[in-house]
């Protein structure tokens, strides 16, 4: 199957831990090996535990694509040097505005970055990751990237966001958008659900209907 539902470490809120950037999916070392295994597997991308600076919120510390990686400047050089044996270029978000993945909906079309990122950050993430990057919120709120999931093929963004916004999302990562909730009508859909262009990691208590949604919205089906 093109999706499958699932825990990390007990919670539902699966993108919070997880980050699938190019051909590696990320997860904190509190994931069993086993069971990262797995569900690495559905994804055919390589599994890596590490942390952020000794955090286990990776997915929510980091977001990327093939070519570049923006993480959270509570990462160490340690980590830094570790996450560029993966990719070609790392961005530090600095400022105390730093939880990329929370900040960051990045495909390998384009990437929508919070207003609360400023320009010339904008413009770094930008230019490390390869793609076109543009400031906006999602149904009024800062943590885009917390608010949408996307990947070559679509988007799924939070049931509140505005026209505006929606057209914002279309041209910067060149998908239709389409709206929708996960984990039995959480509207966090970027930290409820992990995808690339072929495969999405869900987490447990999102229903048939919010699964068939995030299919269609995602190109999965």
């Amino acid at each position: 199957m093109a999706i499958q539902t699932g825990d990390v470490m007990g919670h539902s809120l699966v993108g919070v831990q997880l980050a699938a950037i190019g051909d590696v999916l990320f997860a904190p070392y509190g994931v069993d090996k086993a069971e990262l295994d797995t569900i690495a597997s559905g994804f055919n991308l390589e599994p890596v535990r590490l942390t952020i600076g000794g955090s286990s919120l990776v997915g929510s510390l980091m977001a990327g694509t093939r070519k570049g990686i923006a993480v959270a400047d509570i990462a160490s050089k340690e980590d830094i040097d570790r996450l560029l044996s993966y990719t070609d270029g790392v961005v530090v978000m600095e400022s105390g505005v730093n939880a990329a993945g929370n900040l960051i909906s990045a495909t390998e079309k384009g990437a929508v970055v919070s207003k609360s990122v400023p320009q010339p950050g904008v413009d770094a993430i930008s230019e490390v990751l390869g793609v076109p990057a543009v400031r906006t919120t999602i149904a009024g709120m800062h943590n885009v990237g917390s608010l949408i999931v996307g990947n070559s093929h679509g988007a799924l963004v939070h049931p509140d966001v505005t026209e505006e916004e929606v057209d914002v999302v279309e041209k910067v990562l060149g998908v239709r958008a389409m709206v929708g909730t996960v984990c039995f009508g959480s509207p966090e859909v970027g930290s409820g659900c992990v995808a690339t262009d072929s495969y999405a990691f869900v987490g447990d208590g999102t229903t048939g209907p919010e699964l068939n949604r995030i299919e269609d919205a995602l190109g999965l089906i």
